[in-house]
């Protein structure tokens, strides 16, 4: 069930009409020169074509590499030219939003750009699907044989080309659909999320279409035209799977539950969140108001390079996590944690100290796995010592994943948040490293430093310290520049929240390394900042807390 951004936008694909739309799209593909191997760039927004186009380059064997509709044109330029794409389908608008500034780039490999819904770029998506045969041989590949590329951000600030094979993915995908969601024939599936991300190709595309679902596919916002499109939806189509992320759960809330309540949600079997931990506060309302008490809550923690590693933290249900076959069909519920989870099959975690020892029992640290699975990457594209370094170089013989971890008396684990330089917005990974280069080519800029601050509705939103060129002054025009600078170089997820002046930034002795500790702190407003003794010169963190912003833009 396709539904537009307008409840009156509507249409019914059956999986006959997808099949004839992916070989139409294949031949297309295949005439314009892409064959097995090849990359194509998509870049459209949440419309049917954007799944035709991926399962049509799976169908010949040749690569797809997703870009996000919101990211900025310089972020798909980036990907583009990283993944030597030779074909670059997207739309006049793919964020749906204002016009987009068209960019001009080099891209050697880069031969033809198709478009949709546009002026026209190189050649029209109609023109060519109008004429093209239904009937689309598909090209016979090797189970390793690369499937997608999904960049995801790095703490360099250069984003990563995660790699994902043919047959390990699928079937992981597949298999973790099945068995998290406890996926019946008469279902109505639906993951809000966007296929630009790893949730939207596993949960919304590969998934669901492996196990033979039937989904919802939505191209709008939770809140337009009304604030109860979400639930209209799910009573329109009879929604019994419902996908969803933290921060959507905790816009909802400011509405309260008026807005629920005008519809039926009768339908609603089993309810999951995505992206991000999710707060008690957002838990509750979810199972209490959009649940009515009666629908296990399934809380599953996954990366890009991991598809689903760590998958169902649900409510407790006779002492064990509740696989949500158990917990949807008539066991008594013992509720006891809302962000507790355990490994899905296959997957090994360990939890380490700073030093690499291996804590057993009850134990807080580093969450790294001891082998690998089906649905884990198989390297960083055109870069396996990136791989090497980022992945296993910390801890010899584990995956690291970059996540803090703890383990309760129980052995149920508690996943706590990242630990190193990363940025957790609405669920979108954020490189503080790339946000910092975006702030730091503004020419009155010097050095700027990001860090992380809550947000009672993003889970986390951006908090920027810059530090001006000698003579600059900081201004409300210069701060609105930056934003745009941001928005324009990223992305508008990037968009920060709070940018102060910073005289200086806190640093270690050498000069070197910024203590981003120090600056969580004062962006928190924590009064305890800890040792404060290997900083270069204390005087920096007073003037700081003195500047430190108290209202987001």
């Amino acid at each position: 069930h396709r539904e537009g951004n307008s409840p009156d936008h509507q249409l019914t694909i059956t999986y006959n009409t997808l099949l004839v739309q992916v070989c139409k799209c294949a031949n297309v593909l295949r005439e314009m020169g892409v064959k097995k191997g090849d990359t194509v760039a998509i870049y459209l927004p949440m419309i049917p074509e954007l799944v035709y186009t991926m399962l049509a380059c799976a169908r010949i064997g040749a690569v797809h590499s997703v870009v996000f509709a919101g990211f900025s044109s310089e972020s798909l330029c980036e990907r583009v030219l990283d993944a030597q794409c030779s074909l670059l389908v997207t739309a006049g608008n793919p964020g749906g939003r204002a016009p987009r500034r068209r960019t001009r780039f080099t891209c050697p490999s880069l031969h033809d750009v198709v478009a949709l819904r546009t002026l026209g770029l190189d050649v029209w998506w109609d023109d060519l699907m109008e004429s093209a045969s239904e009937l689309c041989e598909p090209e016979w590949v090797d189970a390793e044989d690369p499937l997608f590329i999904l960049y995801t951000s790095g703490s360099t600030g250069k984003p990563k080309g995660v790699l994902h094979t043919t047959a390990g993915y699928l079937l992981y995908a597949a298999l973790t659909f099945k068995y998290v969601f406890d996926h019946r024939h008469d279902d109505v599936y639906w993951c809000t999320a966007d296929v630009g991300w790893i949730t939207g190709h596993s949960y919304i595309t590969y998934g669901p279409l492996a196990n033979g679902a039937t989904g919802v596919f939505f191209e709008g916002v939770p809140v337009y035209p009304h604030v109860g499109r979400y639930w209209e939806i799910i009573e329109k189509y009879r929604v019994t799977k419902f996908y969803t992320a933290p921060t959507a759960i905790r816009l909802l809330m400011k509405y309260g539950k008026e807005p629920v309540l005008r519809y039926d949600l009768g339908s609603l079997r089993i309810l999951g969140t995505v992206g991000e931990p999710i707060n008690p506060e957002a838990w509750h309302w979810y199972r209490d108001v959009v649940g009515q008490t009666r629908c296990p809550v399934v809380d599953t923690f996954w990366q890009t390079e991991t598809v689903l590693s760590r998958p169902y933290g649900s409510e407790r249900w006779h002492g064990r996590t509740g696989l949500p076959g158990i917990a949807a069909y008539g066991f008594s519920r013992m509720f006891r944690h809302y962000l507790q989870t355990l490994p899905f099959f296959g997957v090994q975690p360990a939890i380490l100290n700073e030093d690499g020892e291996e804590l057993e029992g009850e134990a807080e640290g580093y969450l790294v796995f001891r082998q690998p699975w089906p649905g884990i990457m198989r390297t960083v594209y055109g870069n396996q010592e990136r791989f090497e370094n980022t992945y296993f170089k910390k801890f010899p013989g584990f995956y690291v994943t970059g996540d803090g971890c703890r383990r309760d008396q129980d052995g149920y684990y508690w996943i706590t948040g990242r630990i190193d330089d990363m940025l957790n917005v609405s669920g979108h990974l954020l490189s503080t490293a790339e946000v910092e280069s975006a702030l730091s080519d503004h020419p009155a800029v010097a050095e700027a430093a990001v860090v992380s601050r809550p947000h009672a509705v993003k889970g986390e939103c951006l908090y920027c310290f810059v530090t001006l060129k000698e003579g600059g002054e900081f201004s409300r025009t210069l701060t609105e520049e930056l934003r745009r600078q941001v928005r324009e170089k990223i992305g508008p997820i990037a968009t920060p929240d709070f940018i102060q002046n910073a005289p200086g930034l806190p640093k270690t002795r050498s000069g070197k390394v910024i203590m981003r500790r120090i600056l969580r702190h004062i962006a928190r407003n924590d009064k305890e900042l800890g040792d404060l003794s290997t900083l270069a010169d204390p005087k920096v963190v007073e003037a700081l807390l003195s500047q430190r912003c108290e209202a987001a833009a």
